[in-house]
């Protein structure tokens, strides 16, 4: 689809204030501590004191912000212009000097001309993207050589599945876009949203390809057999923040995460 930004777009632009809203963010918990990251991504991300961290599809800026606390300097970038603005009330209310960009990424190059110690990214991002290579370039070309990128994404095998769980309904491989509706999110299931999406299934080695190819080596790759948020169905909490399908227990690859080093050019 020619139009997939724009149709993605108004579908992130509904789900913001369900989303803020939402339990499954807590916003108002998370504004005591200001951590929202999990274990898979604090361990791969260290100490990010004095790091400068490019956040790519930061939604409305929560995990941004919590690696501002922790002492980092972000920007956040989203394609959701109400994101953006939310983002941006909270790190005023929050006293955290991050900067939010609103852009396409891959765009982003004509709003932004810096480079970062770090390029984050986590949980629910590639899909939305049809391009994988065009996606490294960007990161890429943000990073300082000898810079990291560090990543937590949820499993291609996951996204394999019904939303049930219960037939195989999708290909592991990119073959073509999967165009599709939805009235509540993995956020908030009330919401009223009723918007049509468009995304796509990227397979690991896509993913490490497109690295890869773009001046990175690999300096960590993990996989994990659950997820930290409850944000499928038929899902059952195993330990604290640690979620499994039902009947599938222990038998899925849920999650992945990589670290990256950017190549020292000469």
């Amino acid at each position: 689809m020619k139009n997939y930004k724009e149709v993605n777009k108004a579908l992130w632009n509904k789900r913001v204030d369900g989303h803020v809203n939402s339990e499954f963010y807590s916003v108002d918990r998370w504004k005591k501590h200001l951590n929202s990251l999990n274990k898979i991504e604090l361990s791969l991300l260290g100490d990010l004191q004095g790091k400068k961290i490019l956040h790519l599809q930061c939604h409305f800026g929560q995990d941004t912000l919590s690696m501002q606390a922790l002492g980092a300097q972000c920007t956040g970038v989203d394609l959701s212009n109400k994101a953006i603005d939310k983002a941006q009330v909270l790190a005023r209310e929050l006293n955290l000097d991050s900067r939010f960009i609103c852009c396409d990424i891959y765009e982003l190059k004509n709003h932004l001309d810096e480079k970062f110690d770090l390029v984050f990214a986590s949980y629910g991002c590639i899909g939305w993207l049809p391009d994988l290579s065009k996606w490294a370039e960007v990161i890429s070309n943000f990073l300082n050589p000898n810079g990291k990128f560090v990543f937590a994404e949820f499993h291609p095998v996951v996204w394999m599945f019904n939303d049930q769980f219960t037939s195989v309904d999708y290909s592991y491989f990119n073959k073509e876009a999967i165009i599709a509706s939805e009235s509540g999110s993995y956020a908030d299931p009330k919401g009223d949203y009723n918007n049509d999406f468009v995304c796509w299934n990227h397979s690991i080695d896509e993913v490490l390809t497109a690295l890869m190819s773009n001046g990175m080596s690999l300096e960590l790759f993990q996989e994990y057999d659950y997820s930290p948020y409850p944000c499928f169905e038929n899902i059952v909490e195993q330990d604290q923040k640690k979620y499994q399908i039902k009947n599938l227990e222990g038998k899925l690859p849920m999650v992945f995460a990589l670290k990256m080093n950017k190549n020292e050019t000469i």
